[in-house]
């Protein structure tokens, strides 16, 4: 009997991935994962088995791993970012109580979240959410309460999945419902493409935020109230004295 291993590869670039990540692919028969993931470690792993499914087979994918560590193979997983941040970890898991006798092995890795924060500089030094902005699996409704919930927390948001060809404007919504609790001119940020070709950071207001087109590859950072622009660089001071 095989084993499973459930593996976050962080943003995208082999140099951002966690050293256990990378002996955890090096060590296995088989990697399985969304097709858009796999392409992202295929030259870096040479040999190994690669299997795939598009987007919305979750489920299936998730079986077809089990599938091949029942086999007697070891198999991994994996995410982008963390396995266990919008990952696949959760569900492995639930899907794991139908092979009691295949061990599952979550393995973190960087999700965008903090990637995006170097980048822009040093926006989460403080008590941040993370919230998508996708409602694929989340009533929309939910998410406006969140997102309104957590603006009034005056936490610093960090938003995964900005926009997509349905979801066009659902970046501009979410501004809207922050600019009730929080002034135009305070300090947001974003990134595009983290860890990956073309990464690019951009700090600027929620005034400007509201109106700017972003995509899937995305990742936005709405500070709080003591969020600041120092030396072109998004920070939250923690509050230590100077």
């Amino acid at each position: 009997m095989g084993k499973v291993m459930v593996v976050g590869i962080g943003p995208g670039s082999y140099e951002e991935m966690t050293i256990r990540a990378a002996e955890a692919l090096k060590s296995c028969d088989t990697i399985v994962g969304y097709t858009v993931y796999v392409e992202l470690v295929r030259d870096h792993f040479p040999g190994k088995e690669f299997l795939t499914t598009p987007m919305t087979k979750e489920v299936e994918r998730c079986q077809l791993a089990f599938d091949q560590a029942a086999e007697g193979k070891t198999v991994a997983m994996i995410c982008s970012g963390d396995a266990g941040v919008y990952g696949m970890s959760g569900l492995m898991l639930e899907i794991g109580q139908q092979y009691p006798e295949i061990p599952v092995e979550v393995i973190p890795g960087v999700t965008a979240a903090v990637g995006g924060a170097s980048v822009l500089g040093a926006p989460l030094i403080h008590d941040f959410a993370v919230i998508s902005l996708s409602d694929l699996l989340t009533p929309w409704e939910k998410i406006e309460k969140r997102l309104s919930a957590a603006a009034e927390a005056d936490l610093v948001i960090c938003v995964y999945n900005p926009c997509s060809k349905k979801r066009h404007d659902y970046l501009r919504k979410a501004c809207g419902l922050v600019l009730a609790h929080r002034p135009g001119d305070t300090v947001c940020g974003l990134v595009r493409n983290i860890g990956r070709e073309g990464e690019e950071g951009q700090v600027l207001t929620l005034a400007q935020l509201q109106d700017t087109q972003v995509d899937m590859f995305t990742t936005v950072f709405i500070g709080n109230s003591q969020t600041r622009e120092v030396g072109g660089r998004m920070v939250t001071p923690r509050g230590y004295r100077l």
